[in-house]
């Protein structure tokens, strides 16, 4: 066994940095259990301790065993929570599945990933039928009842290089990619919360993010790392963000996919006028918006960069200069490379590549995917297809991606997914999806289209394609192309297609 990694704190002698022994360590104590709260109500340690063996006797009863993967498209609630925990401690693989996908790519998802079972809410099943997919075996989740029944609960023998879960990100052009999520970058996530965040014993943090993502996926494990509450709301709703904070009495935001713009943009009076918020943390906070949302909402920002693949987060802002994503957390290493491999100037742009001196930081592997898996890994390093530049006191700023893909709302959008929907419209002859500014940050997509013959009216068009995508992937801007400008291998030249709104159809003028 590896020397313990004096950059993480051990919590028990036989610590091995992982997260199974750990959550049953701490749910056979009910005193030191987790403290939950699903939308304002209680949930004890016992209660919970309670559910997780009760939901592990459900799974094994149909014959699940560790090492098979279980589907998940579920909703933010307390069956959803504790089906996780059941999954983390039965050494059974976690395929989260993202609520609002539809039609190819929520089959793509299902088919690629090969659950032994599918767990769905019941809002999400007509989303499964209309899929088309067939035999695979379909659950609710169940719900449990309080019994006086002895719970025995312990950790079957997973090493931190088990699979956790299969996490699936559309991070560049092509099928999404599953990142094979292993026991031990879960927990490193957890533990690069708790210092991204500044989080401390006591704290309350507001769980609103979906769980299909590492984002929210990686709080779950704060609760047995620190001494906290978690306040879990169903999704982020900017009418009703306030009133979460202040009932939670909420120490920290996670800011993702324009929810800082959005929450400047609210009347000030709709803030609590006696402020708990401590820390704003997360990603996307330009410089010029830096002190201003500071000032409008009392807190600190840490801002970070991050990606699924490298255990969530892999950069950190202490310092608060403006519009920076800092430097590397303790564990990694960052060096920015030229196309050729080179490292480049101070100031210079240069895709960011990460290395690490802890092992299994870094993803083992993409699912079935070998040629995504030796582009990302090359000689022990991962290459993320980000750019970034670093000034003359150190300190990294994101520049962009390299890749072909949007940031819409949070999520990473490819473009080659957009545009396999489109190309099966049968008046579409092509088509090519872009990235534009939107008005409450990161970006809206615009498609530009080249009909065959006639052409089909916007508004239907669109209509046609809210039944095919996920409302993430959905263009909000139109554009007719004539001819596009083709590269020797028959690629759209993208770089060549107009940024200009003034001549496109804008779907957000639907009533």
């Amino acid at each position: 066994m590896h020397a313990y990694p004096d950059c993480f704190p051990q919590r028990h002698p036989e610590d091995k940095l992982d997260c199974a022994p750990l959550i049953v360590r701490s749910l056979v104590n009910a005193q030191a259990g987790p403290r939950l709260f699903i939308e304002g109500v209680p949930v004890s340690g016992g209660e919970t301790a309670q559910r997780i063996a009760q939901l592990r006797r459900w799974l094994y009863d149909m014959g699940l065993q560790a090492g098979d993967h279980v589907a998940v498209m579920c909703g933010n609630h307390v069956d959803h929570i504790h089906l996780i925990y059941a999954l983390i401690v039965s050494g059974i693989v976690w395929v989260p599945v993202n609520t609002r996908l539809r039609g190819a790519g929520l089959a793509y998802l299902i088919e690629h990933s090969r659950p032994a079972l599918l767990v769905v809410d019941e809002e999400f099943a007509g989303a499964v039928d209309a899929a088309g997919l067939r035999g695979i075996r379909r659950e609710r989740p169940p719900s449990f009842l309080a019994s006086d029944e002895n719970i025995t609960l312990d950790a079957p023998n997973l090493e931190p290089d088990h699979t956790l879960c299969i996490i699936y990100t559309s991070g560049t052009t092509g099928a999404p990619k599953g990142v094979v999520f292993t026991h031990r970058m879960m927990r490193i996530a957890g533990e690069a919360v708790l210092q991204v965040a500044d989080v401390r014993g006591g704290d309350r943090l507001l769980l609103w993010e979906p769980l299909c993502h590492i984002g929210g996926a990686q709080i779950l494990l704060l609760p047995f790392l620190e001494n906290i509450e978690l306040h879990v709301v169903p999704r982020f709703s900017a009418s009703r963000f306030w009133d979460d904070v202040a009932r939670a009495r909420a120490t920290h935001l996670h800011y993702l996919g324009g929810v800082l713009d959005i929450l400047m943009q609210l009347p000030e009076e709709a803030q609590p006028r006696n402020p708990t918020l401590r820390v704003a943390w997360g990603a996307g906070v330009g410089a010029t918006n830096w002190r201003a949302i500071e000032e409008r909402l009392h807190v600190r920002l840490r801002e970070c960069y991050g990606m699924t693949e490298c255990s969530s987060f892999a950069t950190l802002n202490r310092t608060d200069k403006p519009g920076s994503i800092g430097r590397p957390l303790p564990w990694l290493d960052v060096d920015l490379l030229d196309d050729h491999g080179n490292p480049v100037a101070p100031g210079e742009p240069g895709e960011i590549v990460l290395t690490s001196r802890v092992e299994g930081a870094l993803l083992p592997c993409y699912l079935d995917n070998e040629e995504a898996t030796r582009s990302a890994l090359r000689e022990g390093r991962l290459h993320t297809g980000d750019w970034a530049r670093r000034d003359g006191e150190g300190d990294l700023f994101f520049v962009g991606r390299r890749t072909d893909s949007m940031r819409v709302r949070g999520e990473n959008v490819s473009a080659w997914e957009i545009e396999r929907i489109f190309a099966s419209h049968p008046a579409i002859r092509a088509s090519a999806a872009i990235g534009v500014p939107s008005p409450i940050g990161e970006q809206d997509i615009l498609l530009n289209v080249q009909f065959k013959d006639e052409p089909v009216d916007w508004p239907s068009l669109h209509a046609w394609a809210r039944k095919q995508l996920a409302s993430y992937q959905l263009p909000r801007y139109y554009r007719a192309i004539a001819q596009f400008d083709m590269t020797p291998s028959e690629r759209v030249r993208k770089h060549m297609l107009s940024r200009d709104l003034r001549d496109v159809w804008d779907s957000g003028t639907l009533k």
